[in-house]
């Protein structure tokens, strides 16, 4: 038997990567006692496309609705231009376990984030702002109404 992602698994991971690198900030949504909250989001992949991390200042309703939901999604498309012209485009919707980054890989994951976006370096590195590891079960991928696509990263 072979565990070897298929062409399909791997054009798809290739489209993600693409959006990914292209985009910088998505939605994250999340939910605390049944109450949705929706916050845009500085994002930075690390670990290919397995992994997303953002930042959050402790004292929010988001951190603690990431530390006791546990699980989220992250809406990543350009979000710009008008209804018209992205229905042409491509939307991600990222969806996996959140929770703070481990101490023992805090600070590389910390220095990528702040490489790609150096205009938050301050808040990043402040002691009241956590950063935020997404670990992606899977993505789903929309270019139009009739065409929605799955990527599971089991397979890969």
């Amino acid at each position: 038997m072979n565990d070897m992602p298929g062409p399909d698994t791997m054009t798809l991971c290739e489209e993600i990567r693409a959006h990914l690198a292209a985009r910088k900030l998505a939605v994250l949504a999340t939910q605390s006692d049944g109450q949705p909250h929706a916050s845009l989001m500085a994002f930075t992949p690390v670990d290919d496309i397995k992994r997303l991390v953002f930042a959050t200042y402790r004292k929010t309703r988001k951190y603690e609705s990431i530390i006791q939901g546990g699980r989220a999604a992250l809406l990543i498309g350009s979000g710009i231009e008008p209804f018209e012209q992205q229905r042409a485009g491509l939307i991600v919707t990222a969806h996996g376990n959140v929770f703070a980054a481990p101490i023992n890989s805090a600070q590389s994951m910390l220095k990528s984030h702040i490489q790609r976006h150096p205009e938050f370096e301050e808040f990043f590195s402040s002691p009241e702002c956590a950063l935020i590891v997404m670990e992606i079960s899977d993505y789903q991928l929309v270019t139009s109404t009739e065409e929605v696509r799955w990527c599971n990263l089991d397979s890969i």
